[in-house]
């Protein structure tokens, strides 16, 4: 463990009383980091706090509480529990990482923390990296997991990453350090437990120290992205503004800077999820945007979706509503779009925010709804009906907009005005006959 001793030494540069939050699961990996950590705790006067989290899936969880509890009692170390109580629906795995690392960044903050540790050590790594490159990642996703992370007033390490499980097994029994097991990290369900039992074996035999062969892969990548990141923040200025990505600009970019600036918006938006991204929504995404159709979407993991609208790419989370609505125009309308329609004494203007109805021509009363399938409203200089879809492209509305888009009709639901667009052959201009003004604003 000597590499590891220097690591924390002269890499991280451990000084007088710092504080440290130990992710402990009682496992052979954090006790053999909890017993370096307790080394190095005589040499720096370091303040430990062991963290663990139950996480209330297996019974012989709350003895591997009472056994990491006890231990640190003995070795006068500060414990600290948590036990998840029930899950979701979402991704087993995801959410119990999620909770885990909320409840140490909890700890962190409690005690004032200049670092979080853990126990993954190299093959963590090969089989993270061997993962990603199956299922399809980012370059960041690709290299696995970082040694160090900047949280600004905090620190996240992971100094076991220069060793192997044989090599922590092994000093946990050189130095007689007591752990337990958890026995379903043996079983195939778990994809990484088939990615540990059946391809780490194959490449150990390749070369015992193949870890390391990652750790350098690991480091390459991140130097690769960290080079490409200072591109993308220059140039993702130019494109990417409040969730929309401007599509004319974007096309102006080499190929390489526009799929990583996709890359760079989903981790942003997935942050500590990115296992539920991959090359497949990359690709879609980058699709849609080069697409010909003017309004289209496509739905990504947690409810969010990529809408486009004609020059624009919108990112957003899905709302389940009911937007449908038929109001009837009396005096005054307040409408789910956040314009409103009122009744005027009054106008000097004819645009297509203004209505002049002879009330000859209708049957009242007016009312103000949604769109409906099939809806069609007669133009005058067309001398006939148009389609509401087609009314609404060559308006270039956005789809997301177009269902509440309202539309004036009379009591026989016939179409006199789409409010801000187009105007019906009954509406009037200022020198005809005509009894009623609206305005839209």
């Amino acid at each position: 463990m000597k590499k590891v001793i220097e690591f924390l030494e002269r890499d991280i540069r451990l000084k007088e009383n710092d504080t440290i939050i130990l992710g402990n699961s009682g496992g052979p990996d954090s006790m053999c980091l909890f017993s370096i950590l307790l080394q190095l705790r005589e040499k720096y006067h370091l303040n430990l706090v062991c963290a663990h989290v139950n996480h209330n899936v297996r019974r012989e969880s709350a003895d591997e509480k009472e056994f990491l509890m006890n231990f640190c009692q003995e070795k006068n170390v500060l414990f600290e529990s948590m036990t998840i109580e029930r899950y979701g629906d979402d991704n087993f795995h995801n959410q119990a990482r999620k909770i885990r690392y909320n409840f140490f960044n909890d700890l962190v903050r409690k005690y004032g923390a200049n670092y979080l540790m853990t126990a993954h050590h190299g093959d963590d790594l090969v089989e993270t990296v061997l993962m990603r490159l199956v299922r399809g990642s980012t370059l960041k996703g690709y290299s696995g997991f970082n040694k160090v992370l900047d949280n600004g007033d905090y620190k996240t390490v992971r100094p076991l990453v220069f060793v192997s499980k044989d090599d922590i097994l092994r000093y946990d029994e050189e130095n007689n350090i007591p752990y337990v097991i958890d026995k379903s990290n043996f079983k195939g369900k778990y994809t990484r437990n088939r990615y540990r039992m059946n391809i780490l074996p194959f490449l150990k035999e390749e070369d015992k120290k193949v870890h390391e062969k990652f750790i350098k892969f690991s480091e390459t990548l991140e130097e690769y992205d960290s080079f490409i990141n200072n591109e993308i923040r220059r140039s993702i200025k130019k494109v990417y503004s409040e969730n929309k990505i401007d599509i004319l600009e974007y096309k102006k970019l080499d190929y390489l800077i526009q799929k990583k600036i996709i890359y760079y918006i989903l981790e942003d938006i997935y942050k500590d999820n990115l296992l539920i991204i991959n090359d497949k929504h990359v690709k879609l995404i980058v699709d849609l945007l080069n697409s010909k159709r003017a309004n289209a979407k496509i739905c990504l993991p947690h409810n969010i979706e990529a809408v486009k609208n004609y020059n624009e790419l919108e990112f957003s989370k899905e709302i389940k509503e009911t937007i449908s609505y038929e109001i009837e125009l009396i005096k005054f309308a307040t409408l789910p779009n956040g314009h409103k329609l009122e009744f005027v004494s009054d106008c000097d203007t004819n645009g297509n925010d203004i209505c002049r109805i002879d009330v000859e021509d209708v049957s009242l009363p007016l009312y103000v709804r949604t769109r409906k399938y099939g809806d069609k409203m007669f133009l005058k200089k067309l001398n006939g009906y148009k389609k509401l879809k087609d009314i609404f492209i060559d308006c270039k509305v956005p789809l997301k907009d177009r269902d509440k888009w309202p539309v004036v009709v009379d009591s026989k639901d016939k179409i006199i005005w789409v409010p801000g667009l187009k105007k019906s052959k009954f509406t009037k201009l200022k020198n005809e006959k005509y009894d009623i003004i609206i305005k839209y604003s």
